[in-house]
């Protein structure tokens, strides 16, 4: 069974390229299934899938962590009573932010337990938690009021599948409060999305004034030396990801094979289709860089599909999807470019190359003239 090793991991980096590349169409498709599915079901008619609706495009147009956790919490707000947001950092789970709470500054700092209930559960399970305040946090229960109908709905912010935050919601402490489960869900999940796009871009230097991949800390006093909680960084679970990331991109496997450089994109004619791929001269850390390469091109041009379906749509059947989405192409050019136009792998083209395969479908003619040869 040894010797199968390596084809095991054969295997398992394949099905991964694979997963990653199709996976911003397949959940942009997930999210417009599950809300029409969930309309009928939400109360008010359509004001919820409306109001989920805004309140997840006021997510997408933040460009910031702290807003976008910001844009996050005051949409849980329409859904929810009460919402908290939690921090998890080193193990520890400190509060950020609240709203709809009394006082809601009592949420920062506050430091959760999460070593038994369903604090524990969600950070153990990654997967949202309904429950009763009794099962909460002794210490949150005797500080905050205990809602009116003693329900609880904890949920997970994930981040390349780390529990980054927990988003704490009820329906308030006095009746006729709201607690839309479904609601929150979908919020959550799209806002995860989100951050871990910007969390990617912040990485790859696409922006050059973009903030670092910091926490948005709260104004407190100077930790002491038994790092007494203070507004923690919120994004550290998606720095660690992203810190993984690069240091994978020289550290991958020598085993692996080399990847394969698609000069037949490169030198196929107007509708003409992808033909074998060619083998690239690459070994070792040059490999590594060769396959990160073509992983950064497949998001960025995945990313130009997911927000502009329409455009996509008709620049095919119009054969002049260049000329439709020009300005992004040439963004999305400029950042890839710019981290790996002067590496081993900028003469690959992994971008152009994933522009036709991805974008036009391996026909090149649907680019139109417009698109640079």
């Amino acid at each position: 069974m040894a010797d199968n090793n390596w084809i095991q991991e054969i295997v398992g980096r394949v099905v991964s390229q694979v997963l990653e590349s199709q996976f911003p169409a397949l959940r942009d498709e997930l999210v417009r299934r599950v809300l029409e599915e969930l309309q009928p079901g939400l109360g008010g008619g359509d004001s919820t899938p409306k109001q989920l609706l805004q309140a997840i495009s006021a997510v997408r147009q933040a460009s910031g962590q702290k807003e976008i956790l910001s844009a996050l919490l005051d949409g849980a707000s329409q859904f929810s009573s009460r919402a908290a947001l939690f921090v998890v950092r080193g193990g520890a789970v400190v509060g950020w932010q609240g709203r709809g709470f009394a006082n809601n500054d009592e949420v920062r700092n506050f430091s959760l337990d999460a070593s038994a209930g369903l604090g524990a559960r969600v950070l153990q399970e990654k997967t949202p938690i309904r429950g009763r305040a009794e099962d909460m946090d002794v210490s949150f229960t005797s500080t905050f009021a205990t809602p009116q109908d003693d329900r609880v709905f904890l949920l997970p912010l994930l981040l390349k599948e780390k529990v980054a935050a927990v988003l704490y919601t009820d329906a308030g402490s006095e009746g006729g409060g709201q607690l839309d489960d479904a609601a929150l869900e979908m919020l959550v999940l799209s806002s995860g999305l989100w951050l871990e796009i910007v969390a990617l871009r912040r990485a790859t230097g696409s922006q050059e004034s973009a903030e670092p991949v910091t926490a948005p800390v709260e104004k407190s006093e100077a930790p002491s030396v038994e790092r007494a909680p203070e507004a923690p960084p919120v994004m550290a679970a998606v720095a660690e990801p992203v810190a993984e990331a690069q240091a994978d991109e020289v550290a991958e496997p020598e085993t692996e094979p080399a990847p394969m450089a698609m000069a037949a994109v490169a030198a196929a004619g107007a509708g003409s289709a992808v033909s074998a791929p060619v083998p690239a001269p690459a070994r070792g850390d040059d490999g590594a860089v060769h396959r990160k390469a073509q992983r950064f091109a497949k998001l960025l041009v995945d990313e130009i599909k997911l927000y502009n379906k329409a455009k996509v749509q008709e620049g095919r059947e119009s054969r002049d999807l260049y000329d439709r989405l020009k300005e992004d192409i040439e963004k999305s050019r400029a950042a890839y470019e710019k981290r790996y136009g002067s590496t081993v792998a900028g003469p690959a083209s992994y971008f152009d190359q994933e522009i036709i395969q991805n974008l036009a479908n391996n026909d090149r003619s649907l680019l139109g003239e417009g698109f640079p040869r």
